[in-house]
């Protein structure tokens, strides 16, 4: 059972295989208006395959195409400029792979008026392996589901209950490996609640805790608190980001020894978007900046020295990690900023000046980053801002950001990664920045 389930979604055969037979698929779909006679073409004679008429190929399926473009371009005006959901513009290459499927879709119902239950299964077989390529493709440019496990929503191999945690375990010496730690880590969630802020965490976080985490004496470590992004949720870092992976990479090379990390829900719903401060949408910046933290230092055993402390995050998250570092650098002095936006922003300043800030642009100004950039220094601040070499949206965003920090004084790093604003350029841009983070954060010495 396990082992199926551990198939790759993004790489591998299978999404090789499955390409493949889309193919095949959408080869089918686009002959399925061949079918029986109907009996009134005797020289071709009853019940043989023949074509129904040219009209499949002359007015059918260009219908059945143009349609398709129609609706995909209605579907993507719909999300970008009317719904809104997310302030990202959605990919041209998404946008084609849900135009094959709607395509796929159009063909399908075209082509059941063939006669014969065979052909007809064929039919509805051919559009769902279409589908299903068409989806795959889109997961495989964000990687957001890289495993079967994944997409089907079931819990990490290595996840074990938050409550079998024992909280009381006799420390080691801060920086010193212990002998004796088990090959792999482990992922539990818990919910975090919000004693101060009240925003409505309503989904679970995830921690990560390294192989020396589970040993006997153990280790005071550091801690990264990871954002996701909008849309997103705290499991993103565990499926997309296989940030358990990862880590437990790292420690094998290190003794056992890798930060604590803490994924909580930074938006409180999968749409929704707080923008990382205390506004009309929540009190989502004391959360993260003082509820968050006081739970980790109640109901974890890490260093609580906030020098051994960072946070960072992809896209919002990423935007979000540098509004907590500038505004609280006592709690998160080192940050990690992958692919965030230039400011917080539900699409345009005007909209989210009057959405999140009620209209007060003072307030907005109190929480932008080139504002508070411009405004103090941050001597004991650093941090890694990191952008996927494809990601032609969010490079010269980044860049700003990081022309801002450098102009201010602030102790940053820019990285380019393989990838777009997807998991490849996420993850590549966490797994890039891990030595620099061991070393800020006192894991390793320099």
């Amino acid at each position: 059972m396990s082992g199926w389930l551990d198939w790759e979604l993004v790489h591998g055969p299978l999404p090789a295989v499955l390409t493949a037979l889309g193919a095949v698929a959408g080869a089918t779909l686009l002959v399925s208006g061949f079918g029986r006679s109907n009996g009134r073409n005797p020289s071709r004679g009853v019940g043989r395959w023949v074509r129904v008429d040219r009209g499949w190929w002359l007015r059918v399926v260009p219908f059945v195409g143009g349609v398709s473009v129609l609706l995909t371009a209605l579907i993507a005006w719909l999300v970008e400029d009317v719904w809104q959901p997310f302030p990202d513009a959605v990919p041209l290459r998404v946008v084609f792979w849900v135009g094959v499927g709607i395509f796929g879709l159009g063909l399908a119902i075209a082509g059941m008026r063939t006669r014969g239950w065979l052909r007809r299964g064929s039919v509805v077989l051919a559009v769902l392996l279409v589908v299903a390529t068409a989806t795959m493709k889109v997961n495989a440019f964000y990687g957001y589901y890289p495993s079967m496990r994944a997409a089907l929503g079931l819990p990490p191999a290595n996840e074990i209950a938050f409550a079998s945690l024992s909280t009381s375990v006799p420390p080691a010496a801060t920086g010193q490996p212990p002998a004796v730690v088990p090959k792999q880590g482990a992922v539990t969630q818990v919910p975090i609640p919000s004693p101060k802020s009240k925003f409505p965490a309503s989904r679970n976080a995830y921690v990560y805790l390294p192989p020396a985490y589970q040993a006997n004496p153990r280790p005071l470590l550091p801690v990264v608190v990871l954002l996701h992004g909008e849309p997103g949720g705290p499991v993103d870092w565990v499926n997309g980001g296989q940030i358990a992976a990862m880590m437990d990479r790292y420690a094998a090379a290190h003794k056992g020894m890798a930060p604590v990390v803490v994924m909580p829900d930074a938006t409180g719903g999968p749409l929704s978007n707080p923008l990382c401060v205390d506004g009309k949408q929540g009190n989502s910046e004391t959360y993260l900046a003082q509820d968050v933290p006081d739970w980790i230092r109640h109901n974890l055993q890490i260093d609580p020295d906030p020098k051994r402390w960072a946070v960072g995050g992809y896209s919002y998250g990423g935007t979000c990690s540098l509004q907590l570092a500038l505004r609280h650098p006592d709690v998160y002095p080192s940050f990690l900023n992958f692919s965030g936006q230039v400011e917080p922003t539900l699409g345009s300043r005007a909209r989210t000046v009057k959405e999140i800030f009620g209209g007060d642009e003072a307030a907005f100004h109190r929480n932008n980053p080139a504002d508070l950039l411009a405004a103090r220094k941050f001597p004991g601040s650093a941090g890694v801002i990191t952008v996927g070499a494809a990601d032609h949206e969010y490079m010269p965003q980044q860049r700003k950001v990081f022309d801002q920090c450098k102009h201010n004084g602030l102790d940053v790093r820019w990285l380019e990664v393989p990838g777009n604003h997807n998991w490849q350029g996420w993850a590549g841009g966490m797994e890039a920045s891990l030595d620099w983070l061991a070393t800020r954060l006192g894991l390793v010495k320099a």
